[in-house]
Order: structure tokens, then sequence, then C-alpha cells
């Protein structure tokens, strides 16, 4: 196992997801156990639920017009609440010491998918279609460089549901390297057609909300959404720090996790070795938690066989739908926000709990005594990632 490293501290963070336009109404709906999931705002053949962002969507500046996706419109309502930290930071370490770590697994491709279909009718593609700043995963993360003026590294990475895990990851190596004083790290996705047709065609989307880790789960449900964090180097009066994240890759499968969950386990295990802490002192798993009868299997026999059967364990999928590029850092949001309060939201959908698991799942909202939080986010081809965070930083 690798030695422990400096943690990081979190200073500033904002959501935008199915359960609110923001993070004070995210975090509400979240204390209140409401879920976001209704009916799909596509046209689509069959029937399913999703977590769609509520209410029309502000347009983009008229200075980033070519930018204009429903995945940047999202980004720039999450920006807009951490933009005044991130500027903070800036003045603290100069713009070239602030980096920009962006994960997404669907990038633009609503305005793709409207694009084709205009080439599909008429042989060309829409005047105002801007393949590189709207199609372009990297798109996203150069609108807020622009629009922050960031001269540090930027990158936008796209390892489907592990993306906005992985991108914190990024930020500790480069902070690590001295590259870096602060970054401005999370994920961004946005509903699509090809999306939910392509979880329908694996057989795993759920016609009804999912139940993770219920005996009678039946599937995923696709949200979109948006969570950012503002990570510092050095910041002695926070209360929630960045203290490990773990990364590993099974490559069993393309598209089903490794049955006894190695990868999974493996990833649990290298966070707490990067943050200095045992399996004892988990006091709280926010699981990857589909409700997949595959994911959700696997990743209970790693829970079990890292930390044991007493770890208090949720996920949230309940009430956002999987954000697939945006779930990991959603979790890692949320993970906060319950260190912060010291209470457990409920994992919606959980009853009735399917034995076979053996996992601590939580139910109904309880207050508890935090310090350290895991928060899991797995990927189609085995990549994996857990983040190990904490409410103060170690003496």
């Amino acid at each position: 196992m690798a030695a422990p490293v400096s943690p990081v501290a979190i200073t500033d963070l904002a959501l935008v997801s199915g359960i609110g336009r923001s993070t004070a109404e995210v975090l509400a709906a979240l204390d209140a156990g409401r879920s976001g999931l209704g009916p799909p705002p596509l046209s689509l053949p069959f029937t399913t639920l999703v977590g769609a962002v509520p209410g029309e969507l502000p347009a983009l500046a008229q200075a980033y017009r070519r930018y204009d996706t429903r995945l940047a419109r999202i980004g720039m309502m999450a920006l807009a609440e951490i933009e005044g930290g991130v500027r903070r930071a800036i003045v603290r370490f100069g713009a070239s010491r602030i980096g920009v770590f962006i994960g997404t697994s669907t990038g633009g491709l609503d305005a793709t998918e409207v694009a084709y279909g205009r080439w599909a009718e008429t042989g060309a593609l829409p005047g105002d279609f801007d393949i590189a700043k709207q199609h372009d995963f990297n798109a996203l993360g150069e609108l807020y460089a622009r629009h922050l003026g960031i001269e540090g590294p930027v990158y936008v990475v796209s390892s489907a549901c592990s993306s906005s895990g992985k991108v914190h990851a990024s930020a500790m190596r480069m902070m690590r390297a001295g590259l870096i004083d602060a970054a401005l790290v999370g994920g961004i996705d946005s509903l699509c057609r090809m999306t939910l047709h392509g979880f329908r065609g694996l057989g795993i989307l759920s016609e009804a909300a999912c139940k993770p880790f219920a005996q009678d789960r039946s599937g995923i449900n696709i949200g979109e959404g948006a969570a950012l964090m503002l990570l510092e180097r050095d910041a002695s009066d926070c209360d929630a720090w960045l203290l490990g994240v773990g990364e590993s890759s099974d490559a069993y499968n393309m598209s089903s996790p490794e049955p006894s969950g190695r990868g999974a386990r493996e990833a649990m295990e290298r966070a707490l070795a990067q943050a200095g802490k045992a399996a004892s002192e988990v006091d709280l798993v926010i699981a990857h938690g589909t409700a997949t009868s595959q994911n959700d299997q696997a990743e209970s026999q790693a829970i079990v066989s890292a930390l044991g059967t007493e770890t208090k364990v949720i996920s949230t999928k309940g009430y956002t739908g999987h954000q697939l590029g945006a779930a990991g850092a959603t979790s890692a949001v949320f993970g906060v926000h319950m260190l912060r309060n010291q209470r457990i939201a409920a994992s919606l959908g959980a009853e009735p709990r399917d034995p076979a698991l053996g996992v601590n799942v939580v139910s109904e909202a309880v207050d508890a005594n935090l310090s350290l939080v895991l928060a899991n986010a797995f990927a189609f081809g085995g990549s994996n990632v857990c983040l190990a965070i904490g409410k103060r930083v170690p003496q």
C-alpha cells in the first residue's frame, strides 16, 4: 500500500441535479428524503424515470454562445455558486496556480443528436453547430477556464461513471507535484437519448424508481446534474478535507463489474492507505449503488471484504438517478454535507433489503457521529475510484 499523502481542503462546493437547481435546494431535498425522479423530458419509445434538472436552463452569455449545450448550461449554473470562491483563490495563488479538472460521460451529445437529426433530414449540419465547442468533451473545461481567467492545467476526464471521482486524484497529484495550489474539480452530465437507449439495450434501465440494495431492485434510472468542489492546498480553518483517493482497474468486462468486487475493494483500500486511515475508522460508505443486480452484489461483497458488515452504507441514486460522469463528485459533495450535519441521509428505495448482500444499508435518515466517509464510483471497463473525506485534517 502507498504511504499517506497530504490532505487537501474542500473550501467550497456546488450542486445542481434532479432534486434542485441550486446547492441549497439539492441539500434540502436530500435532508427531506425527497426524490427527484420523474418522467423524462425527452420523447422516448419506452417507459422509464429520470432525474432531470427542473425548469428551463439559463442561456449562456452571448460571448459563450458557441459552447451552448444542455451540459454547458448545467455546468454554468453550478459554477455561478462557486465562482466567488474560485476567484478568491485566483487572487490568493495566482491564475497560473489554479487547475480545472472536470469529469463527464456524455459531453455535449444532446447538441450532437440534434445536429445529426438535421443532417439526416437535410444532408447538412446546422449552421450554429460547433463540434469543437459543443460535442468535444474538453469544451466545458475550456469554457470554465476562459470564463474564470484560469491559466493553470485544464483537462476533462471521460472514464464513464468514475470520471468525476478520478479528477480528484488528478488534482491531488498536481498539488503533490507542486504544479498548482488549488483546483476546481467535479463532474457534469446531461440527459440525452443515446444514454437512455444504451442502458435500455443492456437490459438494466428500470421502468420504476430505482431501489439500490433492495431485494426487488430492477435496474437504474439515469440522471443529470453537476457537482463541483474547490480544493486548496492550505486552509487551516476548513471543516472538510479530501484525505485520499483510491483508484483501480479490474478490466473484467466492458459493462459488468468483476463479480467478487475485487477492483472496488482495491479502490477503497487504496483510498484508506492514502488517507492514513484504518478500515475500522470508516463511519459511512456512500456507495455507487446503481440498483442493478450485478453492481449491488459486487459492491456489497467489496464493502464486506474491505470494511466488514457493520459499516453504514447508503446509495443516493434514488434521489438524483445515476448521473454517470457527475455521479462520483455528487456523492463526494453529499459526503461533505453529511459530515458537516452529522446526519446520514436515507437510502431511498432500499426496502425490502436484500439479505443476501450482507451490508448495513441505512434506509431511514439518522443522526450519527461521522468523521470519515468513503464515496465510491465505479465504471464500465472496470474503472473504479473511491474518495476518502474527513471532517477535519489529521494532526
